[in-house]
């Protein structure tokens, strides 16, 4: 896909948005001026003293003033250095934390349609890409234009003849540069979505590395990563090639004009149109001007792949966060949960869920039942707020549960999954997990939540207690361990609302009975729904919704919908007859 040329102003204005140190920037600045300046003054000393040179004209104070002038320029360098270092290290963190409060705001449809490999590349490769420029190349580009600038003035007040010979040199660097900096702009843009698409496909591999050792696909893994790596390889010896053609190239520049200067001054010399001491101030000069250009390079090439980056950030930061952040705070206990005419899509070929309408008193458990692909889910994602309906709306009393914030709405909501999600770390901090006191939650509480839950009994089985590591995914404890840390959370919420995706369906028959006795002690006096894969989990429901192809085609008591709905009889007869 071909990239888009993206110009300057936008990665100004990306830069300009962020929290940049004026006070640090202002003083590293006036410090590189300085430096600059203190440099530009030996040239001009060392003339003098090679114009004069006896061992009788040697004046103490001319060494201390050119020693003064070495030791200032090394301070006040390293100080400048240090300091625009520090805002381009400030600038990025700025940046990083403006795109972190921005992928933790995202809609889940934004993650829906995007790797989370990709996404962690364009936080920490894209954003390096930016800090490289900032930190290193643009304090050296800095220094270096106010010292080509003093030095080009110096020289034509010196000598302007051979300074406009030196200058020859400017319009062949330029001819050799230009191209093969647009080389590199292409080579840079495919490097980086290369990398990012790399690092999607190892985060993905990594993370389901059980799935890769049951299915015995290390060969067809080893062979996509391996693929990747060469791709990899392959952009970054094009970029090696660019390199190798730049640094010759302006070698061989600087050395030509290093020898015409050297040959023309010689003559001037000898025929007395220039003396000994402005030859080497000049050549001095010359030298004050080739270092820099030589790092223009570097600093270009990078300025192009900053610009690629901010590209792609820019692009994370425009996306619109997910709506409800604002919305009002309002308490749902005892209050009705209407669905009316609810329709929605993920794309626009096909209806996910078509207009279906139900109400759940308070209290009551509503179950959702049908064949797979039939929208039990994507009804619980609305729900939840994770999706937005194209029509239709939810109410929850008579206020729709779009103008409450997406915070207040879910606070009052507990979901216990089939495989319950765990953050790597511990117990305590999973059950905890995202509760804004969980530091004030005393262990008395979460010991008590636990034993409602059936599982403080494995919890004190473990040396650690409440504080063992429960790996990365919950990895180290068994599938009915967490649902019982997931249904002991859901205590700890205390929500209105529970939402169960058959939180038994993948669990042993021993585990399934102690799951489902806490289950049910978490259902009493709560609005329930229940996703059922096994009718017997939701005989006692108050209701059951069967959806098929996105649309309700019965509803009821499980007696009546085994009388009336013959695909719910054909179900039962399947499942309940031993």
């Amino acid at each position: 896909m071909e990239q888009q040329q993206t110009g300057m102003k936008p990665f100004i204005q990306l830069l300009l948005a962020t929290k940049i140190p004026k006070t640090a920037l202002m003083i590293g600045m006036i410090g590189s001026i300085v430096t600059t300046l203190a440099g530009l003054v030996v040239p001009m000393l060392t003339k003098n003293l090679v114009d004069g040179f006896s061992v009788e004209a040697l004046s103490v104070p001319l060494l201390i003033a050119i020693g003064a002038a070495f030791v200032i320029q090394a301070i006040i360098s390293g100080l400048s250095i240090y300091l625009l270092s520090a805002v381009g290290q400030k600038i990025v963190a700025s940046l990083r934390e403006t795109m972190w409060l921005k992928l933790v705001r995202l809609p889940v449809t934004y993650y829906d349609e995007h790797s989370s490999g990709e996404t962690v590349s364009r936080v920490v490769n894209d954003t390096s890409v930016v800090k490289d420029l900032i930190t290193d190349h643009f304090p050296q580009f800095i220094t270096g234009i106010i010292s080509i600038i003093g030095a080009v003035i110096l020289l034509f007040i010196m000598d302007w003849k051979m300074t406009l010979v030196m200058l020859i040199a400017v319009p062949i660097t330029l001819l050799i540069m230009i191209p093969l900096g647009k080389r590199m702009v292409t080579i840079s843009r495919g490097l980086q979505d290369e990398t990012a698409t790399f690092t999607g496909h190892v985060q993905q591999t990594l993370s389901e590395i059980r799935l890769m050792k049951a299915s015995t696909a290390e060969q067809d893994e080893e062979a996509k990563g391996l693929v990747g790596v060469d791709r990899l390889l392959g952009f970054g010896l094009k970029e090696a090639r660019i390199f190798a053609l730049i640094a010759p190239l302006m070698q061989f520049v600087v050395m030509l004009v290093i020898v015409f200067i050297i040959a023309y001054g010689g003559m001037r010399v000898a025929t007395g149109e220039m003396s000994t001491g402005t030859l080497v101030a000049f050549l001095l000069y010359l030298f004050q001007i080739i270092m820099p250009i030589t790092t223009f390079a570097m600093f270009f090439t990078q300025l192009q792949k900053a610009k690629g980056a901010t590209e792609r950030i820019i692009t994370i930061l425009d996306e619109p966060l997910e709506e409800g952040q604002d919305g009002i705070e309002k308490d749902i206990t005892d209050e009705v949960i209407e669905v009316n005419n609810v329709s929605f899509a993920y794309d626009m070929s096909e209806k996910v869920i078509d207009r279906i309408s139900f109400t759940a008193q308070p209290g009551e458990m509503v179950a959702f039942a049908g064949p797979s692909g039939g929208g039990k889910s994507t009804v619980f994602g609305l729900l939840e707020r994770f999706y937005e309906p194209l029509e239709g709306e939810i109410l929850i009393g008579e206020t729709p549960i779009k103008q409450l914030s997406v915070q207040c709405w879910r606070n009052q909501i507990g979901y216990v999954a089939q495989e319950s999600a765990m953050m790597a770390g511990t117990i305590r901090e999973n059950l905890t997990y995202g509760l804004e006191n969980r530091h004030q939650i005393s262990d008395d509480r979460l010991w008590e939540v636990a034993e409602m839950a059936f599982a403080a009994q494995f919890i004190r089985d473990f040396p650690q207690g409440l504080d063992t590591e429960v790996g990365e995914r919950g990895v180290k404890l068994s599938g009915g361990q967490r649902q019982r840390i997931a249904i002991a959370r859901a205590f700890l919420r205390d929500p209105k609302i529970l939402m169960m995706d058959e939180a038994t369906a993948s669990l042993d028959s021993q585990s399934e009975k102690v799951v489902q006795q806490a289950l049910s002690r978490l259902m009493e006096g709560r609005t329930t729904f229940v996703i059922a894969h096994r009718l017997s989990t939701i005989v006692d429901a108050d209701q059951i919704l069967f959806i098929e192809k996105g649309k309700i085609t019965g509803r009821g008591t499980h007696e009546q919908l085994v009388n009336d709905h013959p695909l719910y009889r054909e179900f039962a007869a399947q499942q309940l007859t031993e």
